[in-house]
């Protein structure tokens, strides 16, 4: 077998790297595309630093262009050395029915073997999928800590679907992916929080993937949304957020939370001082952290 280069061999991304040079590369082929927003009309000449913007990511903010470099080089890599990092979660039949459905897939982002799975889902307002920033730093970070991470690309009209689907999907694969099944957790923010939510709950999560033998999420862990539905079904869940979210008002999320502490479903709740909407990982900002506590609050759930 042919020796694949160093990394100090291979041609690296750049912030002045385009979009296109990004989504066209050879590593990516023929997936590239979805690395970035396709519901947004972006010129292939925009530069990854020019991308790094909430002019771009729409009610996202402390976007970090080399963070975004970081990402797309460590998918690149990953690619060469002969693991895959794309996968598609509906077959080339649903596809020629459904055109769209090729516009849904999953980034994996991979851990240790035989560990737990979490699926991130960024939002966008269901305008678009910002995964650049609210779910692929993400991903990277569980999967630096050991874990199996898959960041959801979904359509914006038919999100819950693509969730119920991605996670019967991962479920069924978890053999060859060498994955374990049980204690597995939803992340999101925003738009991305809501579909985490739901489909943490085990009612929701049956209804939309028509499967019994598919266990409940561990641990739902939530970003900034005002997400106010409560059941006895949902899950153990995790949220931080800004004190100074116009979006997001941090009373309804804390309010949701102690109305699941009275249903006896584990909870920890975190905010911000200062801090507005989107703010991702919040690195160099109050909740630069937050996803160590995250983390904490998982495995507790799956220790139990």
């Amino acid at each position: 077998m042919k020796e694949q280069p160093k990394s100090k061999e291979i041609p690296l991304f750049t912030e002045e790297s385009t979009i296109a040079e990004v989504a066209g590369d050879p590593a990516f082929r023929p997936y590239g595309r979805l690395l970035f927003p396709t519901d947004l009309s972006l010129p292939g000449n925009m530069t990854l630093r020019e991308l790094s913007s909430s002019r771009i990511y729409l009610w996202y903010s402390h976007i970090r262009p080399e963070k975004t470099v970081e990402i797309v080089n460590r998918l690149k890599l990953w690619s060469l050395e002969g693991k895959q990092i794309f996968f598609p979660i509906y077959t080339e039949r649903e596809i020629a029915k459904d055109p769209s459905k090729r516009n849904a897939g999953l980034f994996f982002f991979p851990g240790e073997e035989g560990r737990e799975f979490a699926v991130m889902n960024a939002g966008g307002g269901f305008y678009y999928v910002g995964a650049m920033h609210d779910s692929f730093p993400h991903a990277v970070e569980a999967s630096g800590k050991g874990y199996n991470a898959f960041a959801l690309i979904y359509r914006t009209e038919d999100p819950f679907q693509d969730l119920g689907r991605a996670i019967a999907w991962i479920w069924d694969h978890s053999d060859e992916l060498k994955i374990r099944r049980d204690g597995y957790s939803l992340w999101g923010g925003s738009a991305g929080a809501r579909m985490a939510a739901a489909l943490g709950n085990r009612e929701i999560l049956r209804e939309l993937t028509g499967r019994r033998d598919i266990s409940q999420a561990a641990a739902v862990i939530m970003q900034y949304t005002g997400y106010t539905t409560v059941s006895p079904a949902d899950a153990p869940t995790y949220t931080c957020v800004g004190t100074r979210d116009g979006i997001a008002d941090w009373r309804g999320m804390k309010r949701r939370l102690e109305r699941l502490n009275r249903l006896g479903i584990p909870t920890e709740f975190h905010s911000y001082e200062g801090l507005g909407h989107g703010f991702g990982l919040g690195m160099g900002t109050a909740a630069e952290g937050w996803i160590r506590d995250a983390f904490a609050f998982w495995d507790r759930q799956i220790m139990k």
